[in-house]
């Protein structure tokens, strides 16, 4: 005879597992704002910059705008943002920032134009202010980043306008908030002390050959039961993961922008391994 009592709980597990697949992809992809995923905010203006398209030359103005909202990069010194830029791979730094939709405007001749809006740290953009330098850092990080979202090619010769600082109107933007309120609600007080691990993953693009399509992530996590445990979002150029209670955490940033509405995950109990597929929308 079949113990009734282990096919109940064999149910209870699938469909408490089925639910949380629902849940995880409707986490992946656009944020709901009621959740404390996103929320609206009105940047600040900083600065214009004014540059052109290539190899079109039409006029293309980057407002660079600032919020507390957008969380700061990594400390950076000067020294250390000489060494970042003479280094082969300076992506490996990355800037938070929010990169509008573009939108059309006039310029001074009274003629179209082009205007994108990008919203960086107001303390990191204060700091950029300070030290030419770190200006033209963060000009050239909006520029590259603005290229790979929406597959432009814009010129290197840019000019910072002196008596405009946003051209056109500042309008709202809905941010993302990477998930860090709901990851520190996790943290039960009692166990404070305990410090999540970062687990093993790999990262890897198929087809192996050519042009990415998609890229996957294959993520290692001993002693995770059930995916019930997990919280993951996946973002436009970064992954994050945590399990429960404080076993593991990841938060990686990678070099593709990646369509979250189609992304998908699934994890296999016996290997203990969540896998994430993301397709590629362009490289970052």
């Amino acid at each position: 005879m079949t113990d009734s009592s282990l096919l109940n709980s064999e149910l209870e597990l699938q469909q408490q597992e089925e639910i949380y697949q629902q849940l995880l992809l409707q986490t992946m992809g656009k944020l709901q704002t009621e959740t404390p995923d996103s929320k609206v905010i009105r940047p600040q203006p900083g600065m214009c910059v004014k540059t052109f398209s290539e190899p079109a030359k039409e006029k293309v103005f980057i407002n660079i705008c600032q919020s507390n909202s957008v969380p700061p990069p990594p400390e950076l010194t000067r020294d250390e943002l000489v060494q970042l830029l003479q280094s082969e791979d300076p992506s490996g730094y990355r800037v938070p920032m929010s990169l509008g939709e573009p939108h059309t405007e006039i310029d001074n001749n009274c003629q179209s134009c082009t205007a994108y809006d990008v919203v960086i740290n107001q303390d990191f953009f204060q700091q950029c202010q300070k030290d030419p330098l770190f200006q033209q850092f963060i000009i050239l990080v909006s520029v590259e980043g603005l290229e790979g979202k929406y597959n432009l090619e814009l010129s290197r010769d840019w000019k910072v306008l002196k008596n405009r600082k946003f051209l056109g109107s500042v309008s709202e933007q809905n941010i993302r908030t990477k998930s860090r309120p709901v990851i520190q609600e996790l943290q039960p007080e009692e166990s404070s002390s305990a410090s999540p691990k970062r687990p093993e993953f790999t990262l890897f693009v198929e087809p192996p050959d050519g042009q990415p399509e998609y890229l996957i992530s294959e993520i290692k996590l001993p002693g995770v039961t059930s995916s019930c445990s997990l919280v993951l979002d996946v973002g436009e150029d970064r992954l994050v993961l945590t399990a429960r209670p404080s076993l593991y955490h990841l938060d990686v940033f990678h070099p593709f922008f990646v369509d979250q509405e189609k992304s998908v995950a699934q994890y296999n109990r016996s290997t203990q391994i969540l896998t994430v597929t993301m397709p590629v929308v362009s490289s970052s």
